[in-house]
């Protein structure tokens, strides 16, 4: 009999604020940028979509929620195929907060959320917190 060991591996996370993935070709283009730097899981912020969905592209699977009536804002993670199969829940709770969680033996979510700029107004960003603490606690 043989047996046969899964080696376990460091994973690697990355955000990126993308600017927008409305451009055909735009999805394949960041993929494969995502791969030259060997990254596993990246979450990204102002995907400007208008509605949510789960596109392949490249080795990653990317998920992503809406962003605003205005074509704004908007999250998702990039997956890599090997490890996509270790997702169990894709939440996006809005333009600005969405989570990913994974099977893992030491972290089991990764959070995605757009925080307003200092250029914002205080009761922007006292709205964004207290969603955050609404969907975290």
């Amino acid at each position: 009999m043989v047996r046969t060991e899964q080696r376990k591996r460091d994973m690697r996370f990355g955000t990126w604020n993308v600017r927008g993935l409305y451009r055909a070709g735009s999805f394949t283009a960041a993929a494969r940028e995502l791969a030259r730097y060997k990254l596993d899981l990246v979450d990204v912020q102002e995907v400007k979509r208008d509605k949510g969905c789960t596109v392949r592209a490249w080795d990653y699977t990317f998920f992503y929620g809406k962003g605003n009536e205005n074509h704004q804002l908007g999250t998702g993670f990039f997956v890599h195929h090997s490890i996509v199969s270790a997702v169990t829940r894709v939440e996006f709770f809005s333009d600005r907060v969405s989570y990913i969680v994974l099977r893992g033996c030491w972290c089991n979510i990764v959070l995605s959320e757009h925080t307003p700029s200092e250029k914002k107004s205080d009761d922007s960003k006292d709205s964004f917190y207290e969603e955050l603490e609404q969907v975290f606690f």
